[in-house]
């Protein structure tokens, strides 16, 4: 992303207005001086095994009370099948792509074309792969592609079924970023565990600015 024009042309006038607010020379080339002269010897690739990375995951994810269950013996469609009923989901939007093997019998799936806002508010969930999965932060990214959809569609409903594959799995945030590279214009929704916030009296609400719910099935 940082030899993209309109990404270098964006914070080169950031900087600019910065360093002329602060009474100093603002040019393009001290601006671009001064980002490439930043530091970044952060770490950049993974250090765990596969395994521990997908470990890591697991335990961020239940760690900020999302459910994560594992289709090693099972395949997705009973994978899913089982998260349904526990949550009593018998209508649930997905996006148009979404392989049709992953959807179990029993369940009333509604394909989301542009649904509005209260449609969207009264299906039971919704039901989305991703386009990867964050180990250290347990973080879930969605992108506006088949099989995961618009924005709207996974914020809206109050609980949130996603299909995550082990080989989508990475285990910093700059490898998360560098896989990105090649669809970086595209929306893209990071879901770390189930909506929550506090107020000034630390008082935590879940579901503000997304679903209150959210499962996981990890696909090894």
């Amino acid at each position: 992303m940082a030899t993209d024009p309109v990404t270098n042309s964006a914070r080169t006038e950031v900087l600019r207005r910065i360093r002329a607010a602060k009474g100093g020379i603002a040019t393009a080339e001290t601006a671009n001086a001064e980002w490439s002269a930043i530091d970044r010897t952060y770490r950049r690739q993974a250090t765990r095994s596969r395994e521990a990375i997908l470990e890591l995951l697991i335990d961020r994810l239940q760690d900020y009370d999302a459910r994560v269950l594992e289709s090693i013996h099972v395949n997705v469609r009973t994978a899913a099948a089982g998260m349904l009923k526990d949550r009593k989901a018998n209508r649930m939007v997905i996006p148009a792509g979404l392989p049709a093997e992953w959807l179990p019998d029993g369940v009333q799936f509604v394909v989301d074309e542009h649904l509005p806002a209260m449609e969207l508010d009264h299906v039971d969930g919704v039901m989305t792969a991703a386009t990867l999965a964050i180990a250290e932060t347990g973080t879930v990214l969605l992108q506006n592609v088949p099989g995961q959809g618009r924005r709207a569609a996974t914020l809206v409903p109050d609980y949130h079924l996603c299909i995550v594959r082990a080989e989508d799995v990475v285990e910093t945030v700059p490898e998360a970023f560098a896989r990105l590279h090649p669809t970086a214009r595209l929306a893209t929704t990071f879901v770390s565990g189930p909506s929550a916030t506090a107020d000034i009296e630390m008082t935590r609400i879940k579901g503000v600015h997304g679903p209150r719910f959210l499962d996981v099935i990890l696909v090894r």
